[in-house]
């Protein structure tokens, strides 16, 4: 069995109010490491066995169709074990 993970972000030109939000949330509770924060989406896909070329490319065209907004995200497919 493997996860299949598509990860989501918004476009680096797109504004993050969310990721805006928790970036000036740290400081007011004494986190001071972060210099911004944008904030995205995972989603996990478990298959059965090693996932195949004809999954992985199905799994890019719901992520294309579905799990993202082309116009306004990015996305990353990656396998997982």
């Amino acid at each position: 069995m493997a996860t299949i993970v598509v990860e989501v972000m918004l476009k680096p030109e797109i504004l993050d109010p969310q990721g805006q939000a928790v970036a000036s949330a740290l400081p007011r509770l004494g986190f001071t490491f972060a210099q911004s924060v944008r904030q995205g989406k995972r989603f996990e896909i478990t298959v059965a066995g090693e996932p195949t070329a004809a999954q992985l490319a199905e799994v890019e065209k719901a992520a294309e169709t579905l799990l993202s907004n082309p116009v306004i995200e990015t996305f990353v497919v990656k396998v997982e074990k």
